[in-house]
């Protein structure tokens, strides 16, 4: 993917991501399948027997997603059996591109770190304005790059 097709996906996913946080979902104490089934008024047995399973089986599925050890098609099979579908979801703590600009301006400062103290040294010190350009001159171009998480 280049440059431009990761920024735009960048975007597209912090959208998608504003949504998910705005909802404030929260996983039920004992879990999303035990919490639907309740509310269904359907037990263990009767769930067991829409997915083909012993009631057992269910019983552990209920608690593996408790623990959050449940296996992702597990989980699919258990919501489809109960009329739902999962949603996964990945929330990131600040947007991407937010991420993608940290790392970048601290990958480029680094960089230049040595340079500036060199010149510093040699009294010919760039002005902090002049630095805060090169920073985002070069923070720029590892955007574009595909060595910003090197």
């Amino acid at each position: 993917m280049d440059a431009p097709a990761r920024a735009t996906a960048r975007r597209a996913l912090d959208r998608a991501a504003t949504l998910v946080r705005q909802a404030r979902i929260e996983v039920p104490p004992r879990g999303w399948i035990r919490a639907v089934r309740d509310a269904l008024g359907m037990t263990t047995v009767q769930l067991a027997r829409r997915l083909g399973v012993a009631q057992s089986a269910v019983v552990h599925l209920e608690q593996s997603e408790a623990h959050g050890g449940i296996r992702l098609d597990s989980l699919r099979r258990a919501a489809a059996a109960m009329g739902c579908r999962v949603v996964y979801s990945f929330v990131p703590d600040e947007s991407l591109e937010r991420t993608v600009e940290g790392q970048a301006r601290g990958m480029a400062m680094r960089e230049l770190a040595s340079a500036a103290h060199s010149m510093r040294l040699e009294a010919q010190g760039a002005t902090d304005g002049a630095l805060e350009r090169v920073i985002d001159e070069r923070a720029a171009e590892l955007v574009a790059s595909r060595r910003l998480w090197e």
